[in-house]
């Protein structure tokens, strides 16, 4: 039986997402794909998650793409590049569905992580890496621009120029050089135990203002100015008639440690 690309498992507000093929340091196949948007769309809908932290098994998070696997089929890998709804490709979704997740999403980096690896890991909306492992947008080795929807992120977290030497060159750069760069949140020895600490402290919060405020700060990333604030004022009533909103501000007042209901908003 063919062990699962994907595994998922959810300990109380916390789902753990894991690429699964150690022995390729989680080299992205097509299964791969399927299996982690398929994976993400089902966390998608679970109300009860208050954060997802995706990892990579063995040694390395994601050394990028199996060409090998992932090419075998080439009437298959047509239909992957093919747009879908929303004018994403499948190798697109795989990246950009963790920003649809209403909630916060963790990449927790060791190893390697090239490539798709970097574009899986820039989609994240956390990045904790530890200081040795090795952050290269690789496409430029092989003849090919960066990809997999991750140049809106890169365009996001870092310079143009930044971007383009990364991009143009495939420059091999440690988890602490990403960190200094912008490209990482935050470089740690123990890179897991520090991403479960932002999430304790994002637990204590509402699931639907930590909801809301992700949509409107990606959101106000590349719409107008006028389109920014009418959603935030949208997004702000909404929090005003939530039934956390009403929990949160009565245990702040009463200095108590608020006990949410599953989130509402999506």
């Amino acid at each position: 039986m063919t062990e699962p690309r994907v595994l998922t498992e959810i300990d109380g507000p916390i789902a753990y997402v894991w690429l699964n093929r150690p022995d390729k340091l989680n080299g992205v196949d097509l299964e791969l794909i399927t299996e982690l948007i398929a994976a993400a769309e089902a966390l998608k809908a679970n109300r009860d998650i208050r954060a997802v932290v995706l990892q990579g098994k063995g040694r390395s998070f994601c050394a990028g793409l199996d060409f090998g696997a992932a090419f075998k089929d080439k009437k298959r890998v047509a239909r992957f590049f093919f747009a879908g709804p929303r004018s994403l490709n499948r190798f697109q979704k795989v990246t950009a569905v963790w920003r649809s997740l209403p909630v916060p999403v963790i990449a927790v980096v060791h190893g390697h992580c090239y490539g798709a690896g970097l574009q899986l890991a820039v989609g994240a909306d956390f990045r904790f890496t530890t200081p040795d492992a090795t952050w290269s947008i690789l496409e430029a080795k092989w003849g090919l621009v960066p990809d997999m929807a991750g140049t809106v992120p890169f365009s996001e977290l870092l310079p143009a120029d930044v971007v383009m030497r990364l991009s143009m060159t495939g420059e091999p750069i440690t988890g602490t050089r990403a960190a200094e760069l912008g490209l990482a949140t935050e470089v740690n020895d123990e890179p897991l135990k520090a991403a479960l600490a932002l999430v304790d402290q994002i637990v204590e919060r509402s699931p639907d203002s930590v909801a809301a405020t992700k949509k409107l700060i990606y959101a106000n990333r590349h719409g107008s100015l006028r389109g920014a604030y009418r959603l935030e004022r949208k997004l702000q009533s909404a929090m005003f008639k939530a039934k956390n909103t009403a929990i949160a501000r009565k245990a702040g007042t009463a200095k108590e440690t608020p006990v949410f209901g599953p989130r509402t908003f999506d």
